[in-house]
């Protein structure tokens, strides 16, 4: 069978993006196809315009608590219309760097439009029938809704539609306490509406270590972000211009409200019956390798479910190009994946949690605590709140790292590279600058050598008796 394609991209998000790129440069032809925009939810609803505002936001906080550091200025005037400029203007710029044009002199054929597999080497798209050596299926995810008595009825925003309103809701509550929510009800309480976030779970961000994600909670409440916890959005209302939602005992009236309650993927239009690819409500199955059921296709990113990030999905989208193109031998590795939440502060973590590992290693498992209290960078940036907790075996092996504090996201990376290397926590006690806040990384490692010293009673008689001794022949 002759083939137009070594490689048919479908989705021009992240990973498809990723894909597309590195195939064309070892001179594949790659063909991407994309019914909208490229660049995905990360660049237009996602990652980008989230940063964006979380930056306004910080910025208005600063303004707003300058007298923390005897600096006193009048209340900031928030022009929201203008914030929400600043996300747009980030948008635009980085959208050069994913434009057709670039792809276009990379060498792919980029097509627009939607299509669907009309067999299982077949790919349709504007009418043209794409045959392919190998397919990759990018198509990513969109947001789940949950079934919510009249919540369709009187209208909802998700991270699709949040960042292109108009004016700032002066009352919006937010359903759903994952990253997605906590990040912009602490964001738009710092713009100046009145957030309520209702929360199915006593503690937010269920997924995170909860000690950590309870320094997080702490800190947004302390802001005026009103939190219901234990509690499910059952019922919506309209009446007037306002929006009545009931959760458990509660009854919020708002004019806006936000749902992030997960992502489900994209798969409903791609006909994937027709390719014989097995998927189900979490996504495409795959195998190690990134092949789906029809050996031809791979997928990869937020379309196969798993871990939902960015990084993520463009580290798959490397191990199924290189499955793709050249020799089907790399498999993905998951070992080591790191993500972060971006409050304030930052809750950042890679691995294990604590309970995980005792689950998992019983009583071989050390809790090595170092408290933002203690680094003398993050005291002097009045950020003394938080800490880090790194979880290791008695041999010093990493089994996971929590870090909550003061760029968290920016300080999880050293415990990542010692994972992803083998190397023993002992590796992060290497000499570092001081004052920095990396400090705590290696006052955190520190913590082994004296939990271990600690429980070593022989080894404490021994020195005792050693100095003892030192000091009887001194004299």
């Amino acid at each position: 069978m002759s083939v137009d394609y070594d490689l048919v991209v479908i989705g021009g998000g992240s990973a498809g993006l990723v894909a597309a790129s590195a195939g064309a440069q070892i001179n594949a032809k790659v063909a991407l196809i994309e019914k909208d925009r490229l660049g995905g939810d990360c660049l237009h609803y996602g990652c980008v315009p989230s940063k964006s505002i979380i930056h306004a936001a910080q910025i208005a906080y600063n303004v707003k608590t300058a007298s923390r550091f005897g600096i006193y200025t009048s209340e900031p005037t928030i022009k929201f219309e203008e914030a929400l400029g600043h996300v747009h203007s980030v948008i635009d710029t980085i959208q050069e760097h994913d434009s057709t044009e670039r792809f276009e002199q990379l060498g792919v054929e980029v097509i627009y439009g939607e299509g669907q597999f009309v067999d299982e080497k077949t790919f349709a798209v504007n009418g043209r029938k794409l045959k392919s050596r190998a397919f990759l299926i990018a198509t990513g995810s969109h947001p789940a809704v949950p079934p919510i008595e009249g919540l369709k009825e009187a209208g909802f925003l998700t991270n699709e539609q949040i960042f292109s309103i108009k004016s700032r809701p002066e009352a919006l509550a937010v359903i759903g306490a994952g990253p997605i929510g906590c990040e912009l009800s602490q964001s738009f309480s710092r713009l100046g509406s009145q957030v309520t976030l209702i929360s199915s779970r006593e503690v937010i961000m269920p997924k995170e270590d909860p000690e950590a994600a309870k320094v997080v909670q702490r800190q947004i409440a302390s802001e005026g972000v009103r939190i219901i916890s234990n509690a499910r959005a059952e019922k919506v209302e309209t009446i007037g211009d306002k929006k009545h939602v009931t959760a458990g005992d509660e009854k919020i009236v708002v004019d806006e409200i936000l749902v992030a309650t997960g992502r489900s993927p994209n798969v409903g239009s791609l006909n994937l019956e027709a390719a014989g690819v097995d998927y189900d409500k979490k996504g495409i199955k795959v195998d190690e390798k990134l092949r789906t059921t029809n050996k031809r296709i791979y997928a990869a990113g937020d379309v196969i479910g798993g871990y939902q990030f960015t990084h993520v999905a463009g580290y798959e989208a490397g191990v199924a190009m290189q499955n793709a193109l050249v020799f089907p031998t790399k498999k993905a590795d998951y070992r080591v994946i790191p993500w972060a939440t971006f409050t304030q502060p930052e809750l950042a973590r890679v691995g294990l949690t604590e309970k995980q590992a005792r689950d998992r290693y019983g009583d071989d498992v050390y809790v090595l605590k170092q408290g933002f209290d203690g680094v003398d960078r993050a005291l002097a940036e009045a950020a003394g709140y938080g800490f880090a907790k790194f979880i290791t075996k008695g041999n010093g092996e990493i089994l996971g790292a929590h870090i909550v504090g003061i760029h968290a996201g920016e300080l999880i990376h050293e415990a990542v590279l010692a994972m992803s290397q083998n190397l023993n926590v002992s590796a992060l006690q290497c000499i570092h600058v001081y004052p920095t806040l990396s400090e705590i990384s290696s006052k955190a490692a520190l913590q082994l050598t004296k939990q271990k010293y600690v429980k070593n009673t022989f080894l404490q008689n021994l020195l005792k008796k050693f100095f003892n001794w030192r000091r009887s022949i001194a004299g």
